[in-house]
């Protein structure tokens, strides 16, 4: 197709027209931005505003000197951008490409901490002379990258004091004192003793009005001979949930330590034994000694050095309870509380064998205000034995046996005065015993048993369930003498079971110079565990009546007072 003349050179006319109009524009755009820069010099431009939103997701690096020159006619984005914005719309009145809004207006001329900073930035070029308030010291070093708000610093504790020791610290916050704390190892091989003074002394001196001793389950602790001395500031309790052990037999026992006792409390006042370990005495060696009753040649003895060990000893002590324990083997008594009073045992455990000698379970000596409930008693003395000096007796709940029974004494030995008043044994059962319920006294000697009555007992298989012994002694050639113990007021009441036919089961012998008077029997019997023979009841010179029939019938009792009591017989005690 064929163009005119006129048809090109219409053309070319509009098209230099159109040319011309916007080479006009683009001069006028050019002078505006001139304008704009003659009020806001380059040089003047300090730190841009707060962060805006996308595509400025993060804070931009932090300027450590005023940003550098932009060129002029500003036709390029300010560095971070790699290349050219958008063209603006003339005359820039709203903000360019990509953002969709004006950014919010900044203060001028920054007088505050711009976001994100949730420390004091770093120093700002002037017109920042000084950092912003509220800040009052620099912050920490930011990262380079800046990319986000630094963490802030977290808060810090005040330093504690050091601590002087474990146990002080012990004693100042709870009063439970670990006697690992105080360096015992509890490997059964280890001696421990330093360690558990250490823990009774500071225990002891706590001002706390309860302080606790522990010793852990899972360990066994060997423990010398040992006096844990009072008075303390407040109460104690030594509670043992694990084991402890006497050294093992006499060649292990220091040559200056007592042989006599094992661990001793001595003016206590206030102080619970308990927990659910054990207490070993480790006898076996002990009872082994040829000086121990049927050890030598034919159940003899041989002379030599015979002492052995108390286990657990209270000595002058008051406000005791023993709770929950299990104690075994001791190489003499198991417990033993002289001249203390108001002691309290629950729920205790004594284990021995039945031919080990001298292990009476508990003995009570001049010691006032007892009970001891509901515990279990097996072992080669005594289940529980009855001294001098003692008054105001609860026993209840005590299975006892084998061994030798109950018993109040002996009394009177080498012409001594002895007093006893008081006692009841109730609701417990005796089996498999050389002895049921007994008093037992020396010949010689002084004083009174009153006021006592046994409750309740049933007897199983016992040699003799009920005995009162005015010539006790323990070889064949005991002298008579006069002098005795006088026994009164002795009420044996529902006594059932079986005994052993060798022996009879009621058996009173008493003093020739001094009666037992006033014994009184109710609802008994007592029938042989083998066989149909019944064996009549022994009397000696024992004054008192039967409420009831008893079994086997009690014919030999006296009737009334005997003539041969004195009233200085019955008031001595007094």
């Amino acid at each position: 197709m064929r163009h005119s003349p006129i048809l090109i050179l219409l053309f070319s006319i509009y098209f230099l027209t159109l040319f011309l109009s916007l080479e006009a524009r683009h001069h006028s755009h050019t002078k505006h931005k001139h304008y704009s820069h003659s009020h806001n010099p380059p040089s003047e431009i300090s730190i841009p505003p707060s962060p805006l939103p996308s595509p400025y997701t993060s804070a931009p690096p932090p300027y450590t000197s005023a940003p550098p020159p932009l060129p002029s006619p500003y036709t390029s984005a300010p560095p971070p951008y790699t290349s050219a914005p958008p063209p603006l719309p003339s005359p820039y009145t709203s903000a360019p490409p990509p953002y969709t809004s004006a950014p919010p207006p900044l203060p001028s001329p920054y007088t505050s901490a711009p976001p994100p900073y949730t420390s004091a930035p770093p120093p700002l070029p002037s017109p920042y002379t000084s950092p912003p308030p509220p800040y009052t010291s620099a912050p920490p070093p930011l990262p380079s990258t800046y990319t986000s708000p630094p963490p802030p610093p977290p808060l810090e504790e005040p330093p504690s004091p050091p601590p002087t020791s474990d146990h002080n610290n012990c004693q100042n916050v709870s009063g439970v004192f670990d006697v690992r704390t105080f360096g015992a190892i509890g490997d059964g091989i280890t001696d421990d003793t330093e360690s558990f003074k250490m823990a009774w002394d500071t225990a002891c001196q706590s001002e706390l009005p309860l302080n606790f001793i522990i010793v852990p389950s899972g360990f066994s602790f060997i423990v010398q001979s040992t006096i844990f001395t009072g008075p303390c500031q407040g109460g104690l309790v030594l509670k043992v949930d694990g084991t402890l052990m006497t050294p093992d037999g006499p060649e292990s026992w220091p040559k200056n330590n007592s042989r006599r006792q094992w661990l001793v409390f001595y003016r206590i006042n206030g102080m619970s034994l308990e927990g659910s370990g054990t207490i070993d005495g480790r006898g076996q060696k002990w009872w082994d000694l040829p000086c121990k009753p049927h050890k030598g040649p034919n159940g003899t003895t041989l002379p030599g050095p015979c002492d052995s060990p108390v286990a657990i000893r209270f000595f002058l002590s008051s406000n005791l309870t023993v709770k929950g324990l299990r104690i075994k083997n001791s190489p003499q008594f198991h417990f033993r509380f002289d001249g203390c009073q108001t002691v309290y045992v629950e729920s205790i455990i004594i284990t021995a064998p039945a031919l080990s000698p001298n292990t009476d379970g508990i003995h009570i000596e001049n010691t006032n205000d007892v009970k001891i409930y509901n515990s279990i008693v097996s072992n080669g003395d005594d289940c529980v034995s009855i001294g001098t000096g003692c008054f105001d007796v609860d026993i209840k709940n005590i299975t006892c046996g084998p061994g030798h029974g109950i018993s109040i004494g002996s009394l009177g030995n080498h012409n001594s005065k002895a007093c006893v008043s008081n006692i009841t044994v109730r609701e417990s059962t005796i089996k498999m015993s050389d002895n049921g319920v007994r008093i037992k006294t020396w010949q010689g000697g002084s004083g009174s048993v009153s006021g006592v009555t046994f409750k309740n007992i049933h007897m199983d298989t016992v040699k003799n369930p009920l005995i009162i012994d005015q010539f006790y002694c323990l070889s064949n050639d005991c002298s008579n003498k006069t002098s005795a113990v006088f026994v009164s007021d002795i009420v044996y009441t529902s006594i059932k079971g079986t005994y052993d036919i060798k022996h009879p089961p009621i058996h009173f012998a008493c003093s020739d110079s001094v009666p037992c008077t006033n014994l009184t029997l109710s609802d008994v019997e007592l029938l042989p565990s083998q066989g149909d023979i019944l064996s009549d009841a022994f009397c000696w010179n024992a004054y008192g009546n039967s409420e009831t029939l008893t079994i086997p019938p009690v014919f030999c009792l006296l009737d009334g007072i005997p003539q041969s009591i004195s009233d200085n017989d019955i008031g001595q005690c007094r």
